[in-house]
């Protein structure tokens, strides 16, 4: 039994590089497909990551800024850099201008122990600023570069 044992290591050591590579390799951080919602966004001037990955509709009314955003279902997600939990409504509403989304509708951000319902969004410079009523907060625009997956949901990659 004992001679037999360095023949199956070197078995071994030879079969798995082969048995590794059958598969696709799994990327660990996949990369959401970007949506018309994210295009439209950044052609206002705004990063993607403002939006989750699981936009399934989006609608536009060219001439008012009047928009609309479905998830299929409302998300919760981890927003940077400061870690606040925001959750997204099934529908998203508003009025998108070059750098400013005004009369928002559908993102609540929980910061103080308390809820607060985003209702503005304006670009300036690199930075975003986050309106909730009469309070804004500033916060760097790259933050926001990727478009994040609801917690719970995963990439089919």
């Amino acid at each position: 039994m004992k001679k037999s044992l360095p023949f199956f290591s070197f078995l071994l050591l030879c079969i798995l590089p082969f048995s590794s590579q059958t598969g696709a390799p799994k990327n660990p951080n996949p990369k959401p497909p970007l949506t018309q919602a994210h295009t439209e966004l950044l052609s206002y001037g705004f990063p993607i990551g403002l939006l989750p990955a699981s936009v399934q509709n989006y609608t536009l009314n060219q001439t008012s800024g009047d928009f609309s955003v479905d998830l299929g279902g409302t998300c919760k997600i981890t927003l940077p850099p400061d870690n606040y939990l925001a959750t997204y409504s099934k529908r998203i509403m508003g009025k998108i201008d070059q750098g400013k989304i005004a009369e928002l509708d559908g993102i609540r951000v929980r910061a103080l122990f308390k809820w607060w319902s985003i209702t503005g969004i304006h670009s300036s410079g690199d930075n975003l600023v986050f309106e909730v009523g009469m309070v804004t907060a500033k916060y760097a625009a790259k933050n926001f570069d990727e478009s994040p997956f609801c917690e719970g949901q995963h990439s089919s990659s």
